[in-house]
């Protein structure tokens, strides 16, 4: 007997060609940006499924629940720890451990976005650090672009870093099995050595000139950073919590953990600590608000695009590619590295990171086999992690943190153009680029 809910595509079409035309109508439409991305992934996937591409069984195989987990309890993470007061202290303890020197927070300032973007996540860890940016470069009476562009850049520069820092990252070592030791030994340091050539043009451009009255400076080191922290007991808790789950992403290989069930258990944990002391409609409204800070658009937005980019590589038209790409570079695995590293960043600066990446880990799973053993397609995963992260920072679409940052800056008043960042972002993102090309380049061909 015939199974009804067998894939069956409508009308006899081809599924190579309707699977990739849904793939470029959603592009198309998160480009466009009109649309929340969210509801057009979720209709990519419906349609994928309406016309027979996929049955609903296949297609909930394709989502990458690993991913989805471990996006989510970082987003639990940092929500519970933010309402502490870390990150407002943090902002201004750097200011006044350099005597509010104008040059000095500017550099201060893109360190502590890089670090926490690390080991939280770039778009969180900009969204809580330029509100207090905006408060301390007001009682300097300093422009503020500097400081918010220096920290959008910072910010995913940080995140690309390790596993945790940056979607891409997430993705990239979810599907391909990546631990976070292998971005720590393999991406962190070369991240490094752009975040230092990156933060000394900053300064160049902007830093050397900055100048604060000695008033001003006074009332930066007035500022009661202690009084930032308004809940110390969940400081606390936070502080552990967040070291434990840092330590077993560290240690997760033995302790044959993966990456979302670390961070789900964490955030469970804290979740849980945060409301010890609460009871009834009190915890009810707490765990609430918890879930609300969760960016649901960003994953069902995930669900939908899984699934989609799912229809595709089923149709078999990755597998076409894949061996076109193989060709076109000679079988020369270095020559690959190159092209992806070089193609993710200039997509990632025209197009969200986020489907580039989702599409690319297929095709590169597909190339793999023509290079040989394992080891040897490995700098190609960090060449489309570099790429794809870093290659984000080329435009104010490139990646989340970009358009957050930018958001924050047009509520208050503070001009954020697409051509103003675009005349500073595509310079600085070729140096980061070149950077990468010799690092890959030396240490891995």
């Amino acid at each position: 007997m015939t199974d009804p809910f067998a894939p069956h595509l409508a009308f006899g079409f081809d599924p190579m060609w309707v699977t990739v035309t849904v793939l470029a109508v959603t592009y198309a439409a998160i480009i466009v940006g009109r649309h929340n991305r969210a509801a057009v992934g979720l209709i990519g996937a419906a349609v994928v499924i309406i016309i027979g591409a996929l049955d609903q069984d296949e297609a909930v195989k394709g989502i990458d629940w690993d991913t989805i987990g471990l996006l989510t309890g970082m987003m639990i993470l940092v929500s519970i720890s933010r309402r502490s007061g870390l990150f407002q202290y943090l902002a201004i303890w750097s200011a006044q451990r350099v005597r509010a020197s104008p040059a000095g927070i500017l550099l201060m300032l893109q360190l502590v976005t890089a670090l926490l973007s690390a080991v939280l996540n770039n778009v969180s860890t900009a969204i809580l650090i330029v509100p207090v940016t905006l408060a301390i470069v007001e009682e300097l009476d300093l422009p503020a672009y500097p400081f918010l562009f220096a920290e959008v850049f910072a910010a995913n520069i940080g995140g690309t870093a390790t596993l945790i820092g940056d979607p891409p990252n997430i993705l990239i070592g979810s599907q391909v099995g990546l631990d976070f030791n292998s971005f720590l030994i393999n991406v962190a340091p070369v991240v490094v050595v752009v975040m230092a050539v990156q933060a000394l043009i900053v300064h160049l451009l902007w830093g050397r000139a900055l100048r604060a009255s000695p008033e001003s400076r006074a009332l930066v080191m007035g500022m009661n950073a202690p009084g930032m922290i308004i809940d110390r007991v969940l400081l606390e808790r936070a502080i552990v919590v967040m070291a434990a789950v840092l330590a077993a992403f560290v240690f997760a290989r033995p302790l044959r953990l993966q990456p979302a069930t670390i961070a789900l258990a964490g955030a469970a944990a804290l979740m849980l600590l945060d409301n010890w002391n609460h009871a009834g409609a009190k915890q009810a409204d707490n765990v609430h608000r918890t879930f609300a800070d969760v960016e649901w658009t960003t994953i069902f937005f995930f669900i939908g695009l899984f699934v989609v980019v799912h229809a595709v590589e089923v149709s078999g038209l990755l597998g076409l590619l894949a061996d076109r790409l193989v060709a076109l570079t000679g079988y020369n695995v270095a020559v690959a590295g190159a092209g992806i590293l070089w193609m993710s960043a200039l997509l990632s600066a025209i197009i969200d990171n986020i489907p580039f990446v989702a599409t690319m880990i297929p095709l590169i799973k597909n190339m793999a086999p023509t290079y040989g053993a394992p080891e040897t397609v490995a700098p190609l995963w960090w060449c489309l992690s570099l790429g794809a992260c870093l290659g984000g920072n080329g435009t104010l679409t490139g990646a989340a943190a970009n358009l957050a940052v930018a958001g924050i800056a047009e509520r208050n008043g503070i001009h954020f153009g697409f051509v103003r960042y675009l005349r500073y972002g595509v310079p600085m993102t070729l140096v980061s680029i070149a950077i990468c090309q010799a690092y890959v380049w030396l240490r891995y061909f």
